[in-house]
């Protein structure tokens, strides 16, 4: 009886030793404060390299609390934008994007920054016939891109995803084409049908859509 009491005081003192030990850890992570940019910046670094993304953004947040107009600024942004790209993060990744474009929207990597832009939306398309406003929106955007850095060395790329995006559009236009026949409403489905018809995409190649169809191009 002694030698369990005496094996159920240890597991309580080895309890106590480890929340305690948790605690001023967490504690101590939270006072950090007053540190110098560079700080910042390698610890967000490393968070990201170590998939600790959520950690990383905190770590962000006091770079940027703290020093507001270091040159460290637009990068981290950039490497917060593509971690969560590569984590699948296309809301928080565009979170990002809009807040460098609104402060650097005359950096000489703009162009870039709109491109990523443009592949966060184009990769974040789950289901792409339920995306019509999405796709609409992506689609004006390279229409700008396109108008605007004409020599970008994205332009490929940007082209690629314009192509597969204008399939999708003319899929999609078909399905809402085919709904609406089966509704007895051939006006609204004569409508779509000629969105169709004056798509580059011809009817007779357009299928029906089982799996996503873009990731390839950055897989």
């Amino acid at each position: 009886m002694s030698n369990i009491l005496k094996l159920k005081n240890i597991t309580t003192i080895f309890v106590l030793v480890f929340l305690l030990s948790a605690c001023s850890e967490k504690k101590e992570r939270f006072q950090e404060y007053d540190k110098p940019a560079i700080y910042w910046y390698n610890k967000m670094v490393s968070q990201i390299s170590t998939g600790y993304l959520e950690e990383a953004d905190d770590t962000y947040t006091s770079l940027e609390s703290e020093h507001r107009n270091s040159p460290l600024l637009p990068t981290a942004l950039l490497i917060l934008a593509n971690g969560h790209i590569e984590e699948e993060e296309y809301l928080l990744a565009n979170f990002y994007l809009d807040e460098y474009i609104k402060r650097y929207a005359f950096s000489k990597n703009i162009d870039y920054v709109r491109y990523l832009k443009i592949k966060a939306n184009f990769l974040g398309f789950s289901y792409e016939l339920r995306d019509q406003m999405l796709v609409e929106n992506t689609i004006k955007d390279i229409e700008v891109f396109k108008s605007s850095f004409p020599n970008s060395p994205y332009m490929p790329l940007v082209n690629t995803m314009s192509s597969r995006l204008f399939m999708a559009k003319a899929v999609l236009d078909k399905e809402i084409a085919d709904l609406y026949k089966r509704l007895d409403k051939p006006k609204a489905a004569e409508y779509y049908d000629e969105k169709v018809k004056k798509s580059w995409v011809k009817p007779e190649e357009i299928k029906p859509v089982d799996v996503p169809f873009y990731r390839s191009i950055f897989q």
